[in-house]
């Protein structure tokens, strides 16, 4: 199977799947209901309108934060680990099966990002992107984001494409096949030192206001207001677990 190197699912390990499957499905209009299967240990594969849009599941060490994981398609999970490794990363968890849904791996960049791949077999990935309620755009946050581009070139084949951004800041769209289907940017120097480089999931909607109130009454807490970009609007909010996450439109 060929699979296009993009981002194709993403998913939630959290410290409380009760809550977070509540939170979510009254913020986004989810249908999230445990797998019955005993051995996918409770894991939720959340529909919106029947189609599949993220996953849910418990975290999987003592002390791991809860958080949100991005996966990239691949139709190769060990080959890509070998890749990994190769361009300086590490693998955290090596490629195994998912039951007969597919197989994935856990990797770190250079600059301890996480990031997962998805080697689908009966489990294909996200059935809806790009629309309200479903992802709309994944973006690494960088400390030294120069020096592990070429990480990402490497073990992906991804492109390149700049922009300026802010003041005398820039945006990296990662590209694949002259289109854009990620992003990535430096780190602000506001972030904690202790904050590593990390992947943020945005989810879509048509208003992003709305939605970030909408979150804020549920629990959430805001981290960065309704902020205007050239697309459209974004904000960032921490789930009631603390997962970070973001909500934009455009």
């Amino acid at each position: 199977m060929s699979v296009s190197a993009r981002p194709l699912w993403v998913d939630l390990s959290t410290s409380d799947t009760t809550t977070a499957r509540s939170f979510y499905s009254k913020l986004f209009g989810w249908k999230a209901e445990p797998n019955p299967n005993p051995a996918a240990g409770g894991y939720t594969v959340a529909e919106l309108g029947g189609r599949a849009v993220a996953g849910i599941g418990s975290i999987q060490a003592e002390g791991q934060p809860s958080a949100w994981m991005v996966y990239i398609g691949t139709s190769d999970a060990s080959e890509t680990a070998r890749k990994v490794e190769a361009a300086g990363g590490k693998v955290v968890a090596p490629p195994f099966d998912v039951m007969d849904e597919g197989r994935m791996a856990v990797f770190q960049d250079p600059r301890g990002a996480f990031i997962s791949v998805w080697q689908p077999a009966k489990m294909a990935g996200a059935q809806m992107m790009g629309e309200p309620g479903s992802v709309g755009w994944t973006e690494l946050s960088a400390r030294g984001l120069e020096a592990v581009k070429p990480f990402y070139q490497q073990v992906f084949g991804w492109g390149i494409k700049a922009s300026p951004y802010g003041e005398g800041q820039e945006y990296t769209e990662w590209q694949l096949d002259g289109t854009s289907i990620a992003g990535a940017m430096e780190m602000p120097p506001m972030v904690p030192a202790e904050v590593p480089s990390y992947w943020m999931v945005y989810f879509q909607t048509d208003d992003v206001a709305a939605a970030t109130e909408r979150a804020k009454q549920l629990g959430a807490t805001v981290m960065m207001p309704p902020t205007e970009y050239p697309g459209g609007r974004f904000s960032i909010v921490s789930d009631p677990q603390g997962a970070v996450f973001g909500l934009i439109s455009g």
